[in-house]
């Protein structure tokens, strides 16, 4: 396995990151466990999950993720594994979570609370907000709609204030955001430098062949804020896997959860024009359409770690394989190519 190190930090992480939102939906407490054992003798120390999963989020498997890691993680060295979690933004379908969702003081201590329990560990390695409170394009909205009755108020200073203090109690390492803009991220950068508190040291957003739109302004606040791009969905839901191209699987997710309409840009004409293109390159040198996928995304000079996920272990085993692989500068010089014919079909 190849490691780097959190931002701003001497903890060392896996290139690979475990992504376990179908624990509890799609897969069974044994076999979240068996990917978990696997993942953990490939080298993979780096575990990301949420209060919200699995998903799709629902009542009745809410929990069961952060559960089924905390079964595993009682078993284990806790020093060895870095854990990562998320406190859930307001949502008015999500109120089974919490009655009191968003950021507010209250509200973090009582979700990173019951994320503890659930993951029978007494800290979190990475705490993050998984989505703004405030109107903002994320989840691949586009056309900013500036709003004249927005009654957001600003308490970015108290969440970093209340973040801190639990850093200082030990709850949890370091903090870092989750679907968020350029000015989310420079507006909290700002107030944390002003205010001597420690900052976001990651942001965990989308990130594939086809959806490159992190590079438009958000990889230059990275770099400069020395901030790790955490990049989930790699494989665009399953998209760059090439299983859609034919015809959809009865058993992949876009087939059984239907209510996950926005995910389903990534089946667009554009995005398969696209991946039909990744695909014959991929073919061309002997790669398969993941590999070549996921290889890009852990070569991105700006990603900290690449967020796998998968339902079976054939899928795992050749995800998690894809960090022995290295593209050439023809072949991403031959993505970009590509990518310019159709940008960002899938953001």
């Amino acid at each position: 396995m190849k490691y780097t190190t959190l931002p701003n930090t001497n903890i060392k992480v896996s290139k690979i990151c475990l992504g376990t939102m179908t624990f509890g939906e799609q897969n069974t407490e044994v076999e979240a466990h068996e990917q978990l054992n696997y993942a953990a003798d490939q080298g993979v120390n780096f575990i990301d999950t949420a209060e919200l999963y699995s998903v799709p989020g629902r009542k009745e498997t809410q929990g069961l993720t952060e559960k089924y890691i905390g079964t595993w993680l009682k078993d284990q060295k806790r020093e060895d594994f870095v854990i990562a979690t998320k406190v859930a933004g307001p949502n008015p379908g999500l109120t089974y979570i919490r009655e009191n969702l968003g950021f507010s003081k209250e509200a973090i201590h009582e979700a990173l609370h019951k994320s503890l329990k659930r993951l029978q560990t007494d800290h979190v390695d990475l705490y993050q907000l998984h989505w703004p409170e405030r109107k903002a394009n994320f989840f691949g909205k586009r056309n900013f709609e500036i709003s004249l009755d927005d009654q957001w108020d600003d308490n970015f200073l108290e969440i970093l204030e209340t973040l801190n203090a639990l850093i200082r109690e030990g709850k949890i390492r370091q903090i870092g955001l989750s679907n968020e803009s350029s000015w989310g991220v420079m507006h909290y950068s700002h107030l944390a430098k002003i205010h001597h508190l420690q900052n976001h040291i990651t942001i965990q957003n989308a990130y594939s062949l086809l959806n490159r739109t992190f590079e438009i302004n958000l990889a230059e606040v990275a770099y400069r804020e020395n901030m790790g791009l955490l990049a989930y969905s790699p494989l665009a839901f399953g998209a760059l896997s090439g299983k859609y191209l034919n015809n959809t699987p009865k058993d992949a997710r876009m087939s059984l959860y239907p209510q996950m309409k926005k995910m389903r840009a990534y089946l667009g004409e554009q995005a398969v024009f696209a991946t039909k293109k990744y695909q014959a390159l991929a073919q061309k040198n002997n790669l398969s359409l993941s590999q070549l996928a996921l290889a890009f995304v852990n070569q991105r000079p700006f990603v900290t770690s690449n967020i796998i996920g998968a339902t079976t272990m054939e899928q795992l085993k050749e995800n998690i394989g894809s960090y022995n692989i290295v593209l050439s500068e023809e072949i991403l010089q031959t993505i970009d190519q590509i990518n310019e014919l159709q940008p960002n079909p899938a953001p």
